[in-house]
């Protein structure tokens, strides 16, 4: 997950089981389902490895190309059928009925008995093969936000756990315009604003968007293989490569730490898995790297080389190069992994009012070790709830607009 700084040495994960994680044990009174989101994290520096032992090349189902799949959207696109569409429906409104709070949603509480079985083997097509799905035609606009939240989140539980996407606690989150500056990057998150996105990876294993309305233009959403982005560089910019495996980057928190936490991480880009064939691991947010000045100016930490600002560069151009574009429509929802796929948007332009701003509820999922997730190098592998943002004990909340 994305690395953050702890007060004490981690344990490494392969000396943990699930029992000894606090986390997993939260108080109920805080978190409904007894499950605490880890937090940002620095990886275990002694479990990364050097650049000698990644592959020069990456083949199979995760080193896609674009053309694999830019004229065959029926290999990424699922459209809901009437038949699931009125399954999610009834389980929506049972799970409304009951009363149960939002955030204690769970898959015993959302029961999907026949669409789970397509869910069931779509979450191991995300962890392990190509990483991402379209979903059409979910009837947001006949259901309104609420329902249509309970269904989305519904969606989720048979994918991974939810985790806390800022210092609010949202783990339903909501990508929409706010009017914050997005040149203020030491202090805005850029999912608040309609600027671009350059090609990221958010913290958690999936990330879900749902559309429940459209910007006017733009907002368009581009794809890529992170593995077939290394591939490329270990053609084209070996020396980039290596670079980007080195721990030498440092990611701003921007205000959103726990007490006694520094208000950046030191980490690398691209890593290896832990035990053995391990497969390669890709964490990169530019934002959060270029928003460090008043750190560096202060002495805290290094600058920005004019290497590892050639090498941001050249990693961009490269996704741009061999990015699968797509276009969310309302009542669309894109899954997809941040571990093996790296994500951008364009900037967009909203109607002007008193039509609805460009809205997507969002989603951060987590699939631990023990569950079929991939074997990371950081103490919180195994955790049910890794990765995510968690500040102090913040409760979980799930609003159904941004706030």
């Amino acid at each position: 997950m994305a690395p953050a700084l702890t007060t004490s040495a981690p344990v490494a994960p392969h000396e943990l089981s699930s029992a000894d994680l606090t986390n997993n044990k939260a108080p109920k009174t805080i978190f409904p389902d007894g499950i605490r989101t880890s937090g940002q994290h620095e990886p275990l520096y002694d479990l990364l490895r050097p650049y000698s032992d990644f592959p020069k090349e990456i083949t199979g189902s995760t080193a896609w190309s674009k053309a694999d799949y830019e004229s065959n959207p029926e290999r990424w696109t699922h459209v809901f059928s009437d038949g699931e569409v009125k399954e999610i429906s009834d389980a929506a409104d049972a799970f409304i009925a009951s009363g149960t709070p939002l955030t204690g949603i769970t898959k015993e509480k959302f029961k999907l008995p026949e669409f789970s079985r397509f869910l069931e083997p779509l979450r191991k097509e995300l962890i392990d093969g190509k990483g991402f799905i379209l979903f059409k035609g979910l009837p947001v606009t006949q259901w309104g936000n609420a329902k249509s939240a309970v269904a989305y989140m519904g969606l989720g539980t048979y994918l991974g756990y939810f985790v806390s996407q800022n210092s609010r606690g949202h783990v339903l989150g909501h990508v929409k315009d706010l009017g914050e500056d997005a040149a203020q990057i030491d202090k805005v998150r850029i999912y608040r604003t309609n600027a671009r996105q350059f090609f990221h990876a958010d913290d958690s294993d999936l990330v879900g968007l749902l559309c429940v309305a459209k910007a006017l233009e733009g907002g368009e959403s581009d794809l890529v293989s992170s593995h077939s982005v290394w591939s490329d560089l270990q053609r084209n910019n070996p020396d980039v490569a290596e670079l980007l495996t080195k721990p030498i980057w440092h990611f701003d928190r921007k205000g959103e730490e726990s007490k006694g936490q520094k208000g950046w991480i030191r980490t690398a880009v691209f890593y290896l898995e832990t035990g053995d064939e391990p497969r390669v691991y890709s964490k990169w947010d530019p934002y959060y790297v270029k928003s460090l000045t008043r750190y560096s100016d202060a002495g805290l930490i290094p600058a920005l080389s004019e290497e590892q600002k050639r090498a941001a560069q050249i990693l961009e151009d490269t996704c741009l190069k061999l990015a699968l574009h797509m276009i969310l429509d309302i009542g669309d929802i894109q899954f997809l992994s941040n571990n093996h796929v790296l994500h951008a948007r364009t900037a967009y332009k909203d109607y002007p009012p008193p039509a609805p701003r460009r809205h997507l509820m969002r989603l951060w999922l987590s699939t631990p070790e023990e569950e079929g997730g991939w074997k990371l190098p950081f103490h919180d592998s195994k955790e049910k709830k890794r990765g995510g943002i968690q500040v102090n004990d913040t409760a979980p909340v799930a609003p159904n607009d941004a706030e």
